[in-house]
């Protein structure tokens, strides 16, 4: 079908919305599925719609960042999101806080359970949409949570990683150590990593 000229958008509606958040803007479901149908809105993820004149964005984030509040990207995720790895990830990795609850998301997702008591260490904030954003982790603090878990996503990965943020001029090594000092173990294994790539 043809996309009509004006989009219907009420005001009381923003760019990317709820399915509640419609209905109790007045519009039913079926005014809602004929919109869809015609293009004005987009289904981003289970009830979540964004407006098609919204700026466009990746629909897998704003679902998580949408339906996980916390959600927190880390690991080969935050990675690619810092420039320090050139691995496009099949799920997008992101961290909770131990105890959170993850729903049931569309997107294909890979959930990491983080200590509440670090959580927050170099968590940033990236926007992802029109006041839309999810949690980041710095390069430092996705370094060392790359080099504690190498186990997990492999040696070869961070020392890679390592060397690419070793050749940013803002690159600070005691900065690594220093975020590293804050979980348990972390300072031996970061101090190693840069032994073998330095």
């Amino acid at each position: 079908m043809t996309r009509q000229a004006t989009t219907p958008r009420p005001a009381t509606l923003p760019a990317i919305f709820a399915y509640s958040e419609a209905r109790a803007a007045g519009i039913s479901d079926r005014r809602l599925y004929s919109y869809r149908d015609l293009g004005h809105v987009e289904s981003i993820g289970r009830g979540l719609y964004r407006w098609a004149e919204a700026a466009e964005s990746d629909p897998n984030l704003l679902e998580i960042a949408l339906r996980v509040p916390r959600a927190t990207l880390c690991l080969i995720s935050a990675l690619a999101h810092q420039d320090l790895t050139d691995a496009i990830p099949p799920r997008t990795a992101f961290a909770i806080p131990r105890g959170s609850r993850v729903p049931k998301l569309q997107s294909p997702v890979e959930v990491h359970v983080f200590a509440r008591k670090t959580f927050d260490l170099g968590r940033e904030d990236l926007r992802i949409g029109h006041c839309v954003s999810i949690g980041l982790y710095s390069a430092e603090r996705t370094l060392v949570d790359i080099i504690r878990l190498r186990h997990r996503e492999g040696a070869d990965v961070a020392g890679e990683a390592l060397r690419r943020w070793l050749r940013r001029r803002s690159s600070k090594p005691a900065a690594l150590i220093k975020m590293a000092k804050q979980f348990h173990g972390a300072e031996r294994a970061v101090r190693n990593a840069l032994e073998v790539v330095l």
